[in-house]
């Protein structure tokens, strides 16, 4: 299996010994030397969507670890890695309660559990999570 040059993006390259328990590589074209850099673990995109949206409604790290299932430093990363900063402090709170379909639509047929909040409802796999606005009581 050939590797392409990262430098002239040539395909034509030979095992050139292991350096620091990985192949490393010589480019036949231009003599440049190379090793393939690990994948690592990678987590589907829509996670990383959710994730960053949790946070910009309010939740702490812990609260979306538990959610999404992946870890809070995990998180933590990416809201430093895309500059997320949530909106300044506002009379709301948020919280949170992840339903099954039908548990949803029961629980949206009761017009007191809508009445005078914002809420969002969002799409988890087989599960429906809704964040719900209300005014912080005095």
């Amino acid at each position: 299996m050939e590797k392409q040059c990262p430098k002239c993006s040539n395909k034509e390259t030979v095992k050139a010994g292991i350096v620091g328990k990985r192949q490393r590589y010589r480019c036949k074209s231009c003599g440049y030397y190379f090793t393939v850099k690990k994948l690592g673990k990678q987590i589907d995109g829509y996670f990383v969507t959710k994730a960053l949206q949790l946070y910009l409604e309010g939740l702490s790290y812990r609260e979306i670890e538990r959610i999404i299932g992946v870890s809070h430093v995990t998180i933590s990363s990416w809201i430093r890695k895309y500059n997320i900063t949530r909106p300044p402090f506002s009379d709301f709170h948020p919280s949170y309660k992840v339903f099954k379909q039908n548990e949803l639509i029961d629980f949206l047929k009761e017009e007191a559990n809508i009445r005078g909040s914002g809420l969002i409802i969002t799409e988890f796999g087989d599960k429906y999570m809704m964040i719900k606005w209300e005014r912080f009581r005095k």
